[in-house]
């Protein structure tokens, strides 16, 4: 296993959300590394997108078993061209999304975050 403690974000490939959610992560759950999972739209594409579902979850597990990943961050955001939705709308396939991941029963904690029109994040459940 890889040394130093290890988290897992499920984010959109958009790269001005990259670096706000490691940092918040690396911040509030005193993680040394973030391994990322993109997909454009990725809130969407976890509540919409069935045969996508397996191919992010197996990722995630590679995550868990060979880093000891112990949280999982799905993250949604402003201006994203992958799901041009209202932040409202976000807000609710994140917190639908987090039920998904957490249906999928790993050792870990999950969070929703919103990354705001500010670039910051905001813990959403």
């Amino acid at each position: 296993m890889a040394e130093g403690k290890f988290a897992t974000a499920i984010n959109c490939i958009d790269g001005r959300t990259q670096t706000p959610v490691s940092e918040w992560i690396k911040k509030n759950h005193s993680a040394d590394y973030v391994d990322t999972v993109t997909e454009p739209g990725c809130d969407k594409t976890l509540i919409q997108n069935p045969e996508k579902i397996d191919q992010i979850k197996a990722k995630v597990q590679i995550s868990i078993n060979a880093h000891g990943s112990s949280l999982i961050a799905i993250a949604g955001h402003h201006d994203c061209a992958g799901n041009p939705v209202s932040k409202d709308e976000h807000i609710s396939q994140i917190k639908k999304s987090v039920d998904i991941i957490k249906s999928w029963n790993l050792p870990v904690k999950v969070v929703g975050l919103w990354v705001n029109d500010q670039w910051k994040i905001e813990q959403v459940q």
